[in-house]
């Protein structure tokens, strides 16, 4: 392996301006078909054979002849001053102003009916009542009923107004559309009202704010320089990284082309590739300096950096790969097209710090290392007879491995302790954050109809083989009946009559355990009142779509972790030639992925500090996490472990590896943490809240991760267990194959080495490594 990227390395800084021609060309190429061939982005919360699914279908086939529901609708919600009713003189003037407004929106289906919803309540309820008399349903049910789809609260506080936008996706609706909404919105609130609104036609794609993106680089560029002291080298890792996020997101938005893709997908995809791009170019550059030093020729100098340095990115890069691309096992499409544009990304960023990076340092050439600022940066690579901050912190570890280990594992326990109460649920206008259009709406809702206005279901009932006339209405019933259903009501049938579509409202909130109960009493209550009525029965909705979701997701996680951390640690064994290596990483992820959801659960989830409106962290979050957090950890792991191993594998002993092993990384790793976490950190400002917690998260796992565990922990247990640390059975060393991640094939090899592989065996060329005696491996 360290052979094979030495020679990539000299290929790339001989051949560099055709390098850089390449990768220029696929960023072209990349450009080119994102502009002429990419679609809207769909975000799809469906996932095939679910119930809510299999209802869906059901509903689809039972209604086929019927127009298909708008795919743009709009409901906005108005609240009355306090005091006062919609019907009040100066509210009942506001509301109308209001509906007059919104009659003259642009782009405005012509089925849409905008009317006040006072008016519009009185009518539809006579309408519904002379209906429901006429097929022999008393006046107190009628009216019951009625109330139950109202457009106006019973206390006559809060309305409703739907409409349709006519396009054939939401991505349709123009901004200036939306533009018009929000000026009509906010008019309405200057005299008095309450607004809030939601639905498909003014939701806006996940649009990724430049300020994060900037405020990234800015830090990464500060952590740079003060590394390099160099602003030519702190230059070069930002440059690469972003030509790396731009292939890897301009890759996203093409793939739709060919795959549906969700909204949040280039923000993830951007967020990753920033980070890794940076940190992955940073530990060749420092390996680059570190070379210079031990060689003259520039040329072999970058041989032996990507040799070296590069074997641990493209291991580290490989977990980070397999955590994300394993996402795919679980079987929810869009986690899957998710995790797989990550991990396009990831791979992106291993292939230009291997090539780019090099052809870049050729063109550069001695001036590589330019625009020196004095006193900042080292000129040389940390060793173990320089007093640095990392030999210095080494040291205080290993004079006490016993105490360091113990307190970063009691600090990493006592952090990830609120996980006990995570609650988790996809996004929703429940849970959007406060003060904005779809919040305002959902808690309008919720004060004049009641929490379970915002979380209905739909009965589907196939009555094909019923074995009586009335099967609609003994399966109503026995709806109403269930423990916690506020109302059930039929709002219609298909033309054939034998389907209908039963309205549920449940007493709870979408996010509610009731309204998951009594969601498990309904489906789990059907067998019977199939068998009784010879009906089908089916249970879907939003709420009932996230439940499904959510279960999957929960389901999914032991053994996406199973697969991940099974597939790492056989990974990580032939690569460092231990299993207790392995052993150890997986260790050290468990307390920092555990302590990581505890600190988000405290500032997303409960609020605490007021910092975030609180709700429950996204279904999707914690899986998605987990692997992207696994394959980060790995990184640090194996970038730390690899310089152990590399002064091990050399003859010296356990102890002193692990200090000179440090030394030598601790300052680099520090520099590509601290750039991980700002980048991750300034995703925070984003307006999406998944982003905005997926920023948080990762951006705390990667300092503790880095900090704690790798920095501390892990050195820790490295000493107490000494030579211990790279055992592995006999029978198992013989089978496993070599690689040779330290680059230990690489030293004392004189510059003029060939790079093909047509040197004879016993030339002087091909002399054994004066390492190779003493080497444990």
């Amino acid at each position: 392996m360290a052979h094979r990227l030495y020679r990539l390395g000299r290929f790339a800084f001989d051949h560099k301006w055709s390098v850089v021609a390449a990768w220029l060309a696929v960023l072209v190429v990349t450009g080119f078909m994102a502009v002429t061939m990419s679609k809207p982005m769909q975000d799809s919360l469906t996932i095939p054979n679910t119930p809510a699914e299999q209802a869906r279908a059901m509903a689809a086939e039972l209604f086929a002849g019927e127009p298909a529901d708008a795919v743009a609708d709009v409901t906005m919600v108005i609240g009355a001053p306090d005091g006062s009713t919609l019907n009040d003189g100066p509210a009942a003037t506001a509301v109308q102003r209001l509906v007059d407004d919104l009659q003259g929106l642009p782009q405005l289906s012509t089925t849409s009916t905008i009317a006040d919803p006072v008016q519009a309540a009185e009518v539809q309820t006579e309408l519904l009542v002379a209906n429901a008399l006429e097929n022999g349903v008393s006046e107190d049910r009628a009216r019951s009923d009625a109330a139950a789809v109202s457009p106006l609260s019973a206390d006559g506080t809060v309305g409703t107004v739907e409409w349709s936008f006519d396009v054939t996706d939401a991505a349709d609706v123009s901004e200036d559309t939306k533009a018009r909404v929000e000026t009509i919105a906010e008019t309405a609130r200057s005299s008095g009202l309450d607004i809030g609104y939601f639905g498909p036609g003014m939701e806006s794609s996940s649009v990724i704010d430049p300020t994060s993106e900037l405020i990234g680089l800015v830090v990464a560029a500060v952590v740079l320089i003060f590394t390099f002291g160099s602003l030519v080298a702190a230059g070069l890792p930002l440059i690469t990284a972003v030509v790396g996020v731009a292939i890897g997101v301009l890759g996203v938005v093409a793939a739709t082309a060919f795959t549906d893709l969700g909204s949040t997908t280039p923000l993830l995809a951007t967020m990753l590739g920033l980070a890794v791009g940076i940190d992955y170019a940073l530990f060749v550059l420092s390996r680059y300096r570190h070379e210079l030093g031990e060689v003259s020729d520039r040329r072999e100098a970058v041989g032996r950096a990507v040799g070296t340095a590069g074997s641990s990115i493209v291991f580290a890069g490989a977990t980070v790969v397999i955590a994300l691309a394993a996402l795919a096992v679980v079987g929810i499409p869009f986690l899957t097209s998710m995790g797989i544009a990550a991990a396009a990304t990831v791979a992106v960023a291993v292939l230009i710090a291997l090539t780019l990076l090099p052809a870049l340092i050729g063109v550069f050439g001695r001036r590589a290392f330019a625009g020196r600022i004095p006193g900042v940066g080292a000129a040389s690579e940390p060793t173990v007879e320089r007093n640095t901050l990392g030999r210095r912190w080494i040291g205080v570890v290993r004079a006490a491995p016993i105490r360091a280990l113990v307190a970063g594992v009691v600090a990493l326990v006592l952090l990830a302790l609120p996980v006990t109460h995570l609650a988790m649920a996809l996004p929703s206008d429940a849970t959007a954050a406060v003060g904005t259009p779809a919040r305002e709406g959902s808690d309008l809702i919720e004060r004049g109809f009641g929490a379970g206005r915002n979380a209905p279901l739909l009965m589907v009932i196939d009555a094909e083989e019923a074995q009586s006339p009335d099967a609609f209405e003994r399966v109503i019933e026995w709806a109403s009946d269930v423990p916690g259903v506020v109302g059930a009501q039929l709002i219609g049938t298909n033309d054939a009559g034998d389907g209908a579509r039963v309205l549920i409202t449940p007493s709870g909130g979408p996010n509610d355990e009731s309204t998951k109960t009594l969601l498990s009493d309904l489906r789990g209550g059907t067998a019977d009142v199939e068998a009784a009525t010879g009906t089908k029965i089916g249970v879907t909705g939003i709420v009932a779509v996230q439940t499904d979701v959510t279960d999957r997701l929960s389901n999914a996680l032991p053994v996406y972790l199973l697969i991940v951390v099974g597939l790492a640690f056989l990974l990580l064994t032939v690569v460092f030639g231990s299993i207790v290596v392995p052993l150890t990483a997986a260790a050290g992820f468990l307390l920092s992925v555990g302590a990581t959801f505890g600190v988000t659960v405290l500032l997303f989830q409960d609020g605490l500090f007021g910092l975030f409106s609180p709700a429950p962290l996204a279904s999707s979050m914690p899986i998605f996490l987990i692997g992207i957090v696994f394959g980060l950890a790995m990184d640090y792991h194996v970038f730390l472990v690899s310089r152990m191993k590399e002064s091990y594998s050399r003859g010296g002993e356990a102890t002193t590896a692990v200090v000179e092993g440090f030394t030598q990384s601790a300052r680099v790793v520090t520099a590509a943490a601290l750039i991980m976490v700002s980048v991750f950190a300034a995703f925070v400002a984003q307006d999406d809240l998944f982003i905005q917690s997926m920023g948080f998260a990762l951006a705390t796992a990667v300092f503790l991760d880095a900090f704690v565990v790798r920095m501390t922990i892990i050195p820790a247990a490295m000493l107490l267990l000494g030579e211990r640390a790279w055992w592995m059975p006999r029978a198992l060393r013989a089978v496993l194959p070599r690689i040779d991640i330290d680059g230990e094939s690489l030293v004392d090899k004189p510059s003029s080495m060939p790079t093909d592989s047509e040197v004879r065996p016993n030339t002087p060329e091909t002399k054994p490594s004066v390492f190779t005696q003493g080497s444990r491996y």
